[in-house]
């Protein structure tokens, strides 16, 4: 494991060094960029050129067969694959100062990572010795009551183990997204092999075909959710074996696939090296391959002028149609943050250079797109009032062509002076200006949102207390949709009433992203008081999935009990909240470095706008 270590160290130095030997090759003058438009069309494009690839990217996992689902049990080898050899260097020996500067800066980097390692084995020392409430005690049993056993090993968690009811649904299942605060929950307390097992065997499945009506989503899809089942040996109806059953979206309601359960594994891989020092598993070539078959999914080149990822109603925490669809804050706040955590695991070699500039070059255009025009307080607001509509030049104002009387009547009373958040949605003649707590939280924890923004948020979530938090923490959006509203946006959904599971409900599992993002700030207190409203409630209601009405009264119609991710969201906050320094392993910091460069300088047309040192101004206000 030492090994794997500093092997991760020394791929993050190399990183470093890559990304400040781009932004150096950057700051050339026009003429000598002229001649090179090839190439600066290979530097501004964020996608992956698929011809220039390591020999990790053409390696294809072994297949994978359900039906003998006993080559992995604890007798059987273990999957272990070796990790990805750093490729030798084709270009010339750098020069001896290079050398030393980058030795000096490897073994910094690699004191650092030491001292932050020792700080969060002393952290999950300091978790397993604290003393749990009786409330912390029954979650934990409950938690233990939803692991899933596959083979004789732990690999996830049901979604809900509710009593109850007979009709299950989906909720029988491990859930990608639902795993995640279970995840979290099991890392703060020393118990990482569930978390490995869970990554590895998704992984497998990652690789599995899909279809729906004969078409395949593209490679690199993880699933929504998986189930254990077993199934007759070789027809003998007497000896059974158990085997994974997958769902990709194509048995889910709607058949949207799930845009964001790839994502949500790349940050929980990272959190996991991060606190376990397995950077071992990081460094697997099917680890790697996984990776960037994402990856490009997400950087691969569309019909959109914009680098938010365009994905459908249904596809993220929301998964009925609310009116999502386009460019929701929620799926760009987990892209952008799945961007800093691939970076970082990326094997560094003459294979992987132009992905990372992908990344490096995505990154900045986002950031830049979501701060500037997702952002809004009472200034931006009143500027949209006064918007004038209709421009047409390359130094229009109001770019995305909003119509003033798009502002909701309910916004210009509600939005308080000090504070902003950042809206639901962007698209060419619509703003979505509901409040969604995910998105928000998330851009906070991520550093999507700038160091003000982040303050507004949270001070907006103070100032509108009784709104987004109530009787039960924290509203997935607000405001609900309403009459005509609602049944054009849902098409009548009887689930997403208003006030209602994803229209206005109250969900107690955004309890630990509401504690990571309090944390980050420094704003403690906001989290405790939230924790503590929680705790009156959720054990005495039965750990319910959602609440519903205006304030969280009652809990869901349809809300399931027993929830995992509801119990294991309110452990991981309890954790969070007495070991504060645990966030790092999900928190990413400002990137000033990103902000730099730009790729812009290749192009001196006045085409081409650079907004890259608004971006950073706004970091520094």
């Amino acid at each position: 494991m030492a090994a794997a270590a500093i092997s991760h160290l020394r791929r993050g130095a190399q990183r470093h060094a890559l990304l400040c030997l781009s932004l150096s090759r950057r700051r050339f003058s026009s003429s000598a960029a002229s001649p090179l438009a090839a190439a600066a069309r290979r530097l501004l494009s964020t996608t992956v050129d698929a011809g220039t690839s390591s020999s990790g990217e053409h390696y294809k996992p072994p297949p994978f067969d359900p039906f003998r689902a006993a080559t992995l049990s604890p007798s059987a080898p273990q999957l272990e694959s070796p990790p990805i050899e750093d490729e030798p260097p084709s270009s010339p020996p750098p020069p001896e100062e290079a050398v030393a500067s980058e030795a000096a800066h490897e073994q910094a980097t690699l004191a650092c990572q030491e001292v932050e390692l020792e700080g969060l084995k002393a952290g999950v020392e300091a978790v397993k010795s604290r003393e749990e409430s009786p409330e912390e005690k029954e979650a934990w049993w409950l938690l233990g009551r939803a692991v899933v056993n596959y083979c004789g090993s732990a690999v996830g968690t049901l979604a809900a183990n509710d009593p109850s009811t007979s009709q299950m649904l989906n909720y029988d299942q491990v859930f990608i997204r639902d795993f995640v605060p279970s995840a979290i929950a099991f890392l703060l307390k020393g118990e990482s092999e569930i978390v490995k097992n869970f990554l590895l065997h998704t992984l497998q499945l990652q690789s599995w075909e899909k279809t729906v009506d004969c078409y395949s989503p593209g490679q690199g899809l993880m699933p929504a959710s998986f189930k254990v089942r077993s199934v007759p040996l070789d027809g003998n109806s007497e000896a059974f074996e158990e085997v994974l059953d997958p769902d990709f979206g194509e048995s889910a309601i709607g058949r949207v696939a799930p845009v964001d359960s790839g994502l949500w594994w790349i940050i929980l891989l990272r959190a996991y090296g991060k606190i376990t020092g397995d950077y071992a598993l990081q460094e697997r070539v099917d680890v790697q391959t996984g990776i960037r078959l994402i990856l490009n999914l997400c950087l691969s080149d569309g019909f959109d002028m914009f680098p938010t990822l365009l994905v459908t109603d249904g596809s993220c925490m929301i998964d009925r149609r609310m009116g999502i669809h386009g460019h929701p804050l929620e799926i760009q706040a987990l892209f952008y943050s799945v961007l800093r955590c691939a970076r970082e695991m990326i094997g560094v070699n003459d294979g992987s250079k132009n992905l990372i500039r992908a990344i490096n070059n995505r990154l900045s255009a986002l950031s830049f797109h979501i701060r500037e025009y997702y952002w809004v307080d009472m200034k931006k607001i009143n500027e949209i009032y006064r918007y004038k509509t209709e421009e047409y030049s390359h130094d229009a104002i109001n770019k995305f062509n909003i119509y003033p009387e798009q502002i909701p009547s309910w916004l210009a009373d509600w939005i308080p002076v000090k504070g902003g958040y950042l809206i639901g949605n962007l698209q060419p003649a619509h703003m979505d200006f509901r409040f969604f707590s995910l998105g928000n939280l998330w851009a906070i924890v991520s550093s999507l949102a700038t160091q003000r923004q982040a303050e507004g948020i949270l001070n907006l979530i103070e100032a509108k207390w009784d709104d987004i938090v109530a009787n039960m923490p924290l509203k997935i959006c607000y405001p609900a949709l309403e009459y005509e509203e609602w049944r054009i946006i849902t098409g009548s959904d009887p689930k997403n009433t208003p006030w209602s599971y994803h229209n206005g409900g109250s969900w107690p599992t955004l309890l630990w992203q509401f504690t990571l993002a309090c944390i980050k700030m420094g704003r403690r207190d906001l989290a405790r008081r939230a924790v503590e409203v929680a705790e009156k409630r959720l054990s005495d209601d039965k750990w319910p999935e959602y609440y519903d009405t205006r304030t969280g009264r009652f809990i869901g119609k349809q809300s399931r009990l027993y929830q995992t991710w509801t119990i294991a969201g309110y452990l991981s906050s309890k954790m969070l909240l007495d070991c504060p320094e645990m966030a790092s392993i999900l928190i990413c910091d400002e990137d000033f470095e990103l902000l730099e460069g730009c790729a812009c300088s290749l192009n001196k047309s006045a085409r081409t706008k650079c907004s890259r040192r608004a971006a950073k101004s706004q970091v520094l206000v």
